[in-house]
């Protein structure tokens, strides 16, 4: 992909949350994040970069890479706050898979202190219309683990489609082997959705500042994944 086009909101705005490129500085807060969520991001995200970060100055270091991607358009990571403490809830990656329909993959995290009020499915919204429009995608897909229900139902509650079931794929660090559930959702098929489009309601977007810059859905290399 070219560049990021300015058009490409930096920032994004739900009911409850504001989604943002990563940036500079961002690595002080990074690092206790990255430390607090290892045991939640070991079962399905064994190989997500918050995984191996041992220093504040190495998740700068990543902060600033996901920034750079960002800026030359090759993959989009978005923290995702709390708009009433500012408190992180939780990570979205848009990877692109092909430039030719074009086609892009979403997985995402949700932080362990923030579990189970919404906020993946709220966040996932938002970064669907950010595809769509922005990216101008011509489809979007999701892969999760087919243990991770609280994924598959991030998935489902967006009205992606189901398309595949793969059965027992892979097999996991404590010896168990799972299966990958992969869904997808076409532009048409989202153009129909009443998704709410004006900033300030939940999935709408609102451009406020440009710059640069993971399911429990199993991401593409380098992007991050454990939600709800």
């Amino acid at each position: 992909m070219p560049p990021a086009s300015p058009d490409i909101h930096a920032r994004l705005e739900t009911e409850r949350l504001y989604l943002r490129c990563y940036a500079e500085g961002d690595g002080a807060w990074y690092y206790p994040m990255c430390l607090r969520n290892r045991t939640h991001l070991s079962r399905y995200e064994p190989e997500n970069p918050a995984m191996a970060i041992e220093s504040e100055r190495e998740a700068e270091v990543v902060v600033r890479s996901f920034a750079l991607q960002w800026a030359e358009g090759r993959n989009f990571f978005l923290g995702a706050f709390d708009k009433m403490t500012d408190q992180f809830v939780a990570q979205v990656h848009v990877g692109l898979v092909s430039s030719e329909l074009p086609e892009f993959q979403v997985g995402y995290f949700v932080d362990t202190e923030h579990e189970g009020h919404g906020y993946v499915t709220e966040a996932v919204r938002a970064v669907l219309l950010f595809a769509f429009q922005d990216l101008r995608a011509f489809r979007v897909r999701l892969e999760c683990d087919d243990t991770n229900v609280r994924s598959i139902n991030v998935a489902e509650r967006c009205r992606m489609v189901r398309e595949a079931h793969l059965r027992q794929n892979r097999k996991n660090r404590d010896g168990t082997f799972s299966g990958t559930m992969i869904y997808g959702l076409l532009r048409s098929e989202f153009a129909q959705q009443d998704s709410p489009r004006e900033p300030g309601h939940s999935g709408g977007l609102s451009r406020r500042s440009s710059g640069t810059a993971s399911g429990t859905g199993r991401s593409l290399p380098s992007a991050g994944p454990r939600p709800e």
